[in-house]
């Protein structure tokens, strides 16, 4: 006969969250694992394009070409929505740029779960638009041009627009970025230079 010191007694009250609690631990764990080989970046700030600096255009240029190429990819976009040299662009960019805001902010873990449908919905629209940019600007899968400007009575007009033959996407993008954070470079040290100089008025 089993004596009463021999059954096995349950697991006390205190017991039992423990155990609970040290699972929901290891939850938490494993999905902070998960989240932390995605792409998914912190929750997205408004870009205004006119205002990055040097630095800050760099990172923003290489992220939206990083998701424009997997979007055109994902969805079997043509050429007609988004074209290779959507970057040589501001109407394309600014449009791609939002879409892309719109995107992380849709699939942030904390938002609502109808924000990716939500996407989807103006993702549509976004296209309707991104085909008149296209057609209005004229660039095409192989080769691109200015976008022509309407020019208002007493401005200068604009020079001659020719198509450019471009063979390396890759390349042109990389010179294209390089010369734009150059640009903006310029502007930060001019700025410093004036700022300084007039420091060492002011000192005087």
């Amino acid at each position: 006969m089993t004596s009463v010191s021999e059954i096995p007694l349950p697991p006390t009250p205190s017991d039992e969250p423990e155990a609970e609690f040290d699972s929901e631990i290891e939850e938490d764990d494993l999905y902070d694992q998960l989240m932390a080989g995605t792409a998914l970046p912190e929750p997205p700030r408004p870009i205004n394009w006119n205002l990055l600096s040097s630095g800050d255009a760099e990172a923003e240029w290489l992220a939206l070409n990083q998701w424009v190429d997997w979007l055109r990819r994902t969805y079997g976009l043509p050429a007609s929505v988004v074209p290779p040299f959507w970057h040589r662009h501001p109407e394309l960019v600014w449009e791609l740029s939002a879409l892309h805001l719109h995107w992380i902010a849709s699939y942030d873990p904390d938002q609502s779960a109808s924000g990716p449908i939500a996407w989807h919905t103006d993702f549509a629209a976004a296209r309707d638009r991104l085909r008149e940019w296209v057609a209005t600007c004229g660039t095409r899968i192989d080769r691109d041009r200015p976008t022509r400007q309407t020019i208002w009575p007493g401005e200068d007009p604009q020079g001659p627009i020719e198509d450019e033959t471009i063979t390396d996407r890759a390349e042109d993008f990389i010179d294209f970025v390089a010369a734009d954070v150059q640009a903006r470079q310029e502007i930060e040290d001019e700025f410093l230079r004036a700022r300084r100089s007039a420091d060492d008025v002011r000192d005087d």
